[in-house]
């Protein structure tokens, strides 16, 4: 028989490993058992391992082991588990425990809760988050700085801004993660871009004159930089990188910062200092290469762009999705099609599925090129359910290219009502009768047309315009 030294001393160097199987973490948790090794650290340890290898639910392991060890006046065990669970589940199990019993829940119960509401894609999340948030601010937990910018991280990632920019003023003091919380909100949401990323750069301004004394990290940075990336701001975007090489370190050893800075180049019109930026790089991760391509692409150097892919496979980085979204575009704007068939055929060599982007690229790139009837059989042959963007972009081929006969077969399709399908409206948009009528007028056929623009009158979904309006004084002051 084993002395208990030995099984103690086993038992803690197989906690530091991860375990292969189930059945392996088992034999562990029962060494632990038999050796009285039950601490609190072990059965962290052991919680985290089991979520690891199996979903929770009411039979798993993790969820039972809280449910016996948990202690009503320290939640350790059980933010351990909302920690290292999958954002819903986290929110289910503190759900469950709220009605339940009578644990006194602490600042780490928020922090851990509210991000998984901030990662979660459930429609329900901003209505749990914003029930969460209230339990906090009467427990009196809202005085936590951690808590409090994980609210205001929650609230920029569910598209409420005002919300969390109202929690961001009423701080009394503020960290530098409650800048960067905010500062990446406003630059990852995709509505009024331009209004947001000159609330971004504002609030980098605010934050180099704070006089609580914040410095700004390289979050901060990466913010900085996709804002003025947003916004086509070559200077901005200048001074940034300046002031990181100044400051911080040399900006291209960071992956993160050297990515955006490729980015930021890129769409701003500077491809040459994008491309210098990308070779001083000592490490490039997907995201490294995938930049350098969109620059590419952009810029209609769609041959570099290829290239790209070669020496990817030579560094070993395989690319993905948007990689080969970008690749795509590179093939249609610089009208390399034999190339971009090629890709498309040959993608899941790379371990990458067909997406419906990945569709819309080669559709593109095969009706620019006149490839009309190709186009069409791509799209009336694709697995996935076409979109109206997909038949809009070969309808605008055939205009481009004269043929009204292919034309007049796509334009029906973008008309036709598909019930039940949320990818086609019940009325088509006026641009899709507009689009069908200038087809007939390319040939002629006018009487075709007076009945499309009478059908457009009574069926199309009515139009609109707006104007915006950005003021030349958001960036006054930087």
């Amino acid at each position: 028989m084993p002395s208990p030294q030995l099984s103690k001393f086993s038992s803690i160097s197989l906690l530091r490993f991860k375990p292969k199987s189930l059945n392996q973490l088992k034999e562990i948790h029962a060494q632990l058992i038999t050796t009285s090794l039950q601490t609190t650290t072990f059965l962290a340890k052991l919680i985290q391992h089991y979520t690891r290898l199996s979903p929770i639910s009411t039979s798993n392991y993790a969820y039972l082991l809280v449910n016996h060890y948990v202690d009503v006046e320290n939640p350790f065990l059980l933010n351990v588990l909302i920690k290292c669970s999958q954002p819903r589940d986290s929110i289910l199990l503190f759900a469950q425990w709220v009605s339940k019993s009578k644990v006194v829940f602490d600042d780490h119960t928020c922090i851990f809760v509210l991000g998984a509401c901030a990662r979660s894609l459930s429609v329900s999340a901003l209505y749990e988050g914003k029930q969460i948030h209230a339990r906090a601010m009467k427990d009196g937990l809202m005085s936590d700085l951690q808590v409090a910018t994980t609210a205001i991280h929650f609230y920029a990632c569910q598209g409420h801004l005002g919300l969390a920019r109202k929690m961001f003023d009423e701080m009394p003091m503020r960290s530098a993660a409650s800048w960067n919380a905010l500062m990446t909100g406003y630059c990852s949401h995709n509505g009024n871009p331009e209004e947001n990323a000159c609330e971004a750069l504002k609030l980098i301004k605010d934050i180099l004159l704070d006089v609580s004394g914040v410095k700004p990290t390289d979050t901060t940075m990466i913010c900085a930089l996709t804002a003025a990336s947003h916004l086509g701001e070559l200077e901005i975007g200048k001074c940034v990188h300046g002031y990181i090489e100044k400051t911080v370190y040399t900006p291209e050893n960071d992956v993160f910062i050297g990515t955006c800075l490729v980015d930021m180049y890129s769409k701003c019109g500077y491809l040459d200092a994008a491309l210098a930026v990308f070779c001083k790089m000592e490490e490039k991760n997907v995201h490294t290469w995938t930049a350098m391509a969109t620059g590419f692409a952009i810029h209609g150097r769609g041959e570099e762009a290829l290239e790209l892919l070669v020496k990817m496979r030579s560094y070993n980085i395989m690319p993905n999705v948007v990689t080969f979204t970008s690749l795509f575009t590179a093939c249609c704007h610089g009208g390399l099609v034999k190339e971009g068939l090629h890709l498309f055929h040959n993608m899941k060599g790379f371990g990458v599925k067909s997406h419906i982007k990945h569709y819309g690229g080669i559709v593109d790139l095969l009706g620019r090129a006149g490839h009309l009837k190709e186009a069409y059989d791509i799209i009336m042959g694709m697995p996935l359910k076409p979109d109206p963007i997909l038949w809009r972009s070969l309808l605008s081929s055939c205009l481009l290219h004269g043929d009204v006969e292919m034309g007049e077969k796509v334009g029906k399709v973008l008309l036709q009502p598909q019930k039940g399908s949320s990818c086609f409206d019940e009325k088509a948009p006026s641009e899709d009768y507009i689009a069908l009528s200038n087809a007939y007028a390319l040939a002629g056929r006018w009487e075709d047309v007076e009945m499309v623009r009478e059908d457009m009158r009574i069926k199309a979904k009515p139009g609109c315009s707006t104007v915006k309006s950005i003021s030349s004084h958001a960036l006054d002051a930087l």
